[in-house]
């Protein structure tokens, strides 16, 4: 558990010298103004509870005639808002954003934070509820994408299985 908490807070960062990349102030003050492990936890928790719940009940409001696709498409864009936010209280936002923006992964963050606007533009300004409903399926693949990069040969194993099914 040690081990986890470390590698989920930055401390352990898998090679065997260290800071060697010059890094060091940066990662120490980093570290000054972490919070607790439990702290961290509870921050996660209460934010992926809140997005998956927002996600949940825009879904369940897109029934509403006239407004539903609008709050829905708020409601889906403020959950995966939440979902991003939560997993910076586990590993930090200045690391979480290094890893959005690591190279396996800097598209399928473009392509959703992208969609994500998009989708709140067409819902709020534009009032074209077509086009708000497609950036929120945009913006579900590539969540979903984001998120397989984490996962290693997921994205593979993805990939081959749509392979088969053509």
């Amino acid at each position: 558990m040690d081990k986890l908490k470390r590698v989920l807070s930055g401390q352990d960062d898998g090679s065997a010298e260290g800071n060697a990349d010059g890094s060091g102030i940066l990662e120490r003050a980093n570290q000054a103004s972490t919070l607790a492990w439990g702290t961290r936890m509870k921050g996660f928790l209460i934010c992926f509870v809140l997005g998956t719940v927002s996600s949940i009940l825009g879904t369940c409001l897109l029934w509403i005639p006239g407004v539903g696709l609008a709050v829905f498409a708020v409601l889906y864009s403020v959950g995966n808002i939440c979902a991003l936010v939560s997993t910076m209280f586990l590993i930090g936002p200045s690391r979480q954003l290094r890893t959005m923006c690591a190279k396996e992964r800097a598209l399928a963050t473009a392509v959703m934070l992208v969609c994500l606007v998009l989708t709140l533009c067409a819902a709020l300004w534009w009032k074209n509820y077509g086009l708000a409903l497609l950036f929120c399926v945009l913006q579900f693949v590539a969540f979903t994408w984001y998120g397989l990069s984490y996962i290693p040969f997921a994205r593979d194993a993805v990939l081959k299985l749509f392979s088969l099914c053509m």
